[in-house]
């Protein structure tokens, strides 16, 4: 007998069971002492809030096609980018002092077409293979580079040298533990040098997915985000050691793009698949520049006068601060 008319268990009038959480709000995976069970769960988790977000976004767009034109605009995402602190040094385009000072610095005459570049890249002493094979590769990116091998010869017999040959630059490729690190850039005849910090090379055979060898066509050069008044100095040094006129049927493109103070090089060639789609192979090598100073006239450490210097201490103090 019933006591009062409630369901009776087994007779199919049973409330179903409420539905239980994933996590509770409570939930917190610290708790777990087992690291399996705790990594285990914490995938779980992570992939719980990749569908959550994707859902959202797939209501979100559904809702943005049902309004059609009464859509709101999109909202546009903070990073650390568009959080840039304010330099007053960003170069405005119709700037008249900057235009004379453009027309006036070491690298007028390659700008106005008087010379021609002419590279010598160099290493430091004793080079290991792998910067050999770095210095090599970066010779067929850089039309008219010449590479040696320096054997105990100082910087400053070199200089002279390059002058006396018709040198429009020097590039001296210096390692650490038999891995570049470092690449000092001096503009002849009258300077100025820079000193970067290299990182993350990788030479062609270290690249998935390469595209064929490069030609030896003149490639385009494309300088993005220098936007200050040291980030033109340090793009018109990049744009000064290609020649003026690329040669577009070789369809290949040398990219010096700086995100927050960081030079990264690509060389790619691309090919169009048809009016909207390109195809782009990397073709190598690739490397991360860092400027560390900028020194007017040629290589001179000793009583070099220096333009900008990077003092971690000082200018590093926000995230959202940088000079290039």
């Amino acid at each position: 007998a019933g006591d009062g008319g409630g369901p009776v268990p087994g007779d199919g009038t049973d409330p179903p069971a409420p539905e239980r959480a994933l996590f509770p709000p409570t939930f917190s995976l610290s708790e777990i002492k087992n690291k399996q069970r705790r990594h285990f769960m914490f995938l779980r988790w992570k992939q719980q809030q990749r569908k959550e977000k994707l859902a959202l976004k797939k209501k979100r767009r559904k809702e943005r096609e049902a309004l059609g034109d009464k859509a709101p605009p999109k909202a546009i995402p903070k990073t650390i980018e568009n959080q840039r602190v304010y330099d007053e040094t960003t170069v405005d385009p119709n700037d008249e002092e900057v235009a004379f000072d453009e027309a006036t610095d070491e690298f007028a005459p390659y700008f106005n077409r008087q010379t021609v570049p002419k590279i010598l890249i160099t290493t430091s002493d004793r080079p290991r293979g792998r910067t050999v094979r770095f210095c090599e590769q970066l010779a067929t990116v850089i039309p008219n580079s010449h590479v040696y091998y320096r054997r105990g010869l100082a910087l400053k017999r070199i200089i002279p040298q390059c002058i006396a040959r018709d040198f429009t630059d020097l590039i001296v490729i210096n390692e650490d533990r038999k891995i570049p690190n470092g690449l000092v850039l001096s503009h002849l005849p009258d300077g100025p040098t820079a000193h970067f910090r290299m990182s993350s090379v990788r030479l062609r055979k270290e690249i998935k997915r390469k595209g064929k060898d490069p030609t030896e066509h003149v490639p385009e050069v494309i300088l993005n985000n220098f936007t200050t008044r040291l980030g033109h100095s340090i793009g018109r040094m990049f744009a000064a050691l290609f020649p003026h006129d690329p040669q577009f049927i070789g369809r290949q493109v040398a990219t010096f793009h700086n995100q927050r103070d960081y030079i990264f090089f690509r060389f790619h060639r691309y090919i169009f698949k048809s009016e909207k789609k390109v195809g782009i192979q990397e073709l190598g090598p690739r490397f991360t520049l860092k400027l560390r100073s900028l020194q007017k006239g040629t290589f001179d450490s000793k009583f070099g006068e220096y333009e900008w210097i990077h003092k971690r201490r000082e200018m590093d103090t926000s995230r959202r601060k940088f000079h290039l």
